[in-house]
């Protein structure tokens, strides 16, 4: 089951942003514009990790906040345009496990969910499976699914497909890539990296002519479609 997060937000431009971002870092993402609304999200849907606005309407984050702690011990990032210290300071104290101040980078908040995850609750945090679009990998299971069904991977293969799923957008050589599947970096079998490719993309391409997810970035190497 993946990790579930609820971000809470009235700005439609802010969720539209972290939604998209969070589904493809791999986790179940719902949303609320209200602090009432979230509150009835926490009750009914029960989601591992609350993001939370400090500004919303009719009630603010801090007052969420401290009317889930006094259920639930779900952990809670406090979101907030304000820097000054005692502002972190209260949201701390009211019962928040981090604190970010806007504007920041969604790759930050996904670490700063992981590692609020690991602190709180290890059990909930998945962070060995990687969703990109209709691809699925569990990393500790070694399986590989498109859509619902499991695609049969080589080790290579699925070692090449982590590698670059992992990281959506970098490019990586073939000698990197010959790294990762064997430890070494002969230049006479960088070549074969080619062949690895080939196999994995008739297996979760859908249109082999214009592969979306293991592309060819010419003169480089590859890199796993991005899939914002």
């Amino acid at each position: 089951m993946k990790t579930s997060v609820l971000v809470v937000d009235d700005e439609q431009k802010v969720l539209d942003v972290i939604q998209p971002y969070l589904i493809q870092e791999g986790f179940d993402v719902l949303t609320a514009k209200t602090g009432n609304r979230a509150l009835q999200e926490v009750a009914e849907k029960k989601p591992d990790i609350v993001i939370l606005d400090w500004m919303l309407p009719e009630k603010s984050g801090l007052d969420v906040c401290r009317d889930i702690r006094k259920k639930s011990s779900v952990a809670i990032i406090m979101l907030t345009a304000k820097t000054e210290e005692m502002d972190r300071v209260v949201g701390l104290e009211v019962g928040a496990d981090d604190y970010m101040t806007k504007p920041f980078s969604l790759r930050e908040l996904s670490a700063r969910i992981r590692s609020v995850l690991r602190r709180t609750n290890p059990s909930s945090l998945n962070s060995k499976v990687i969703q990109r679009g209709d691809i699925t990998i569990d990393e500790d299971k070694h399986v590989v699914l498109k859509g619902d069904q499991e695609v049969a991977l080589t080790p290579a293969e699925f070692q090449i497909l982590l590698t670059l799923a992992s990281r959506p957008g970098i490019v990586y050589s073939r000698l990197q890539l010959l790294q990762v599947i064997t430890g070494d970096t002969y230049l006479t079998y960088e070549r074969s990296i080619d062949s690895h490719i080939s196999h994995l993309r008739k297996k979760i391409e859908t249109d082999l002519s214009n592969p979306q997810y293991i592309q060819t970035v010419h003169g480089v190497g590859y890199r796993f479609g991005d899939m914002k």
